[in-house]
């Protein structure tokens, strides 16, 4: 297996990076290590990148379609990686996937609908429910206290579906990097076709799968899931070239895909970008090798964090994700407000985390830490933490 190098710093300040550029806006001061955005600090690919400079080399960039070959990249990779035969047919395009959940809300409900999410969960989502004038059901996941593992509550899953029109599901999910099981999402399954209800699935962080656990695409399960779902996917994450603006929306049921279809029509967005078609489709064909070493050193990552965290800190409540380059840190055992909890991470650790309490206030008391990063990095970051802990004697 070829080695791909995930330990070398790469300065992105002068990108216009938001990660590391946008820090005054968000903490206060630009001297904080930043973790909080899900945004890698890898390297994109070698091969993405020998696939953008065979394009630059044609001095035209006029208007593009997506080819066969696009299609069928997306079908392989999802093939290869879920066990899911999809049918080119089946794609739609997206500009990102956040904005494929709009589409897809937009395509089965009318203002003031319910529409339900799981808190803690991905903010975007609660924003674009009430931005469009729909209604917020919060389905909160269960924290077990001892082993910090979240469960669904189905019994509130039940009531709040028959109030809605569609479920935003998260899975892999993020903030809490639980990965679904087949029982988990049979259960949803069963609940949504109870109460008709159509299933908007944000699977970005799919291909983050720590062993011994296996992401299952909902709508490949059962017949009726196929017909009342719309899959979100996308490489930004995996491959770290959100940049290009490319998401992925696969719709089996072809009433449901015209209907989302309508919805990108509205505001004329079918035609994406050059760069991001040639990214994901490079992605899709040549990433196996590339994803496996990453997530085998992004585990690497999340076993450093939690040993240390356990070991140093143990004040701390620090669990290992099934799925993602993110870790949901627990400090409510530190006993401190939200803002003075974030004004004590700025200023006394010099780290510039996800505030919990953007996921709702199930996440109050929470930091999401983005361990996507050379290892020195957290070696760095921990370091720092340790010794403002030390002096401040928690």
């Amino acid at each position: 297996m070829k080695k791909y190098d995930f330990d070398t710093y790469i300065d992105r300040v002068g990108t216009d990076c938001e990660k590391y550029e946008d820090l005054m806006p968000v903490f206060g001061t630009d001297k904080v290590i930043p973790l909080w955005l899900a945004d890698m600090d890898f390297a994109t690919a070698d091969f993405i990148v020998e696939a953008m400079e065979r394009r630059m080399k044609h001095p035209i960039f006029g208007y593009t379609f997506r080819p066969q070959c696009y299609y069928d990249a997306i079908c392989g990779w999802v093939k290869r990686h879920s066990g899911w035969d999809i049918d080119p047919s089946w794609i739609a395009f997206s500009p990102g996937v956040v904005a494929g959940v709009t589409f897809g809300m937009l395509s089965c409900t009318k203002e003031g609908d319910g529409v339900v999410i799981q808190p803690p969960v991905y903010h975007p989502f609660g924003n674009t429910i009430r931005y469009n004038n729909r209604t917020v059901l919060n389905n909160p996941l269960v924290q077990d206290p001892e082993t910090g593992e979240y469960r669904i509550d189905f019994e509130d899953l039940d009531k709040k579906l028959a109030q809605a029109k569609a479920f935003i599901l998260c899975n892999p999910h993020n903030p809490t990097g639980r990965v679904f099981t087949r029982e988990e999402l049979l259960k949803i399954g069963e609940f949504c076709k109870k109460h008709d209800v159509t299933v908007i699935s944000d699977e970005i962080h799919c291909d983050f799968i720590f062993k011994p656990h296996r992401h299952l695409h909902i709508a490949s399960l059962t017949e009726d899931l196929a017909n009342r779902t719309v899959t979100l996917i996308a490489p930004s994450k995996s491959f770290n070239v959100a940049g290009f603006s490319t998401a992925v929306a696969i719709i089996p049921n072809a009433e449901r895909r015209a209907a989302y279809q309508a919805e990108v029509d509205k505001i004329h967005i079918e035609n994406g970008n050059i760069f991001g078609s040639v990214a994901l489709k490079t992605a899709y064909e040549q990433g196996d090798e590339w994803m496996e070493c990453l997530v085998d050193y992004l585990q690497g990552n999340v076993d450093f964090v939690y040993d240390f965290m356990t070991e140093n800190i143990p004040s701390v409540g620090c669990y290992k994700p099934e799925s993602t380059f993110l870790m949901w840190l627990d400090f409510r055992g530190w006993g401190m407000s939200q803002q003075k909890l974030n004004r004590f991470l700025v200023q006394e650790a010099g780290l510039g985390m996800g505030d919990g309490s953007i996921y709702g206030v199930e996440g109050t008391g929470f930091q999401r830490l983005n361990v996507g990063t050379p290892r020195s990095v957290l070696e760095r970051a921990m370091k720092q933490l340790l010794e403002a802990v030390r002096k401040h004697g928690f």
